[in-house]
């Protein structure tokens, strides 16, 4: 059996937040281009989990979603449909992130400015518990 993929998802608050996806319950997640957060997006699939995170002055994970579809058609970005999950039970801000060894070689950390992050099933086991 294939193991289930997770990753976490940057959006600045006023630009589109988790509530405004609870609002909307779905929507494209769009707005990426960084060839590495593109490629994390192609590798997608309906059902991988997902972490919203607040960047700008929040700098906090505050809730879950999924990937509903992925179309790759587009030869730039694919169309990533996603839906709302949960809000997190303790969110996670990135002082709390950075001091976690589980985070120490995750490009979370290491490469700030990178949109759409892969996570292990443990990073992601550590962001809803």
């Amino acid at each position: 059996m294939a193991s289930m993929a997770y990753f976490l998802f940057k959006s600045e608050p006023d630009v589109y937040s988790f509530d405004d996806l609870l609002r909307d319950q779905e929507t494209i997640w769009d707005g990426v281009t960084n060839p590495t957060a593109v490629k994390h997006l192609r590798e997608m699939k309906a059902g991988t989990k997902w972490i919203f995170y607040h960047t700008g002055d929040e700098k906090t994970a505050v809730g879950t979603g999924t990937v509903v579809s992925v179309d790759p058609t587009d030869p730039k970005v694919p169309i990533v449909q996603v839906k709302a999950g949960a809000r997190l039970e303790h969110p996670k801000t990135l002082a709390a992130i950075k001091a976690e060894k589980l985070f120490a070689t995750s490009p979370l950390v290491l490469i700030g400015r990178l949109s759409v992050v892969p996570l292990t099933q443990e990073q992601w086991n550590w962001f809803v518990a």
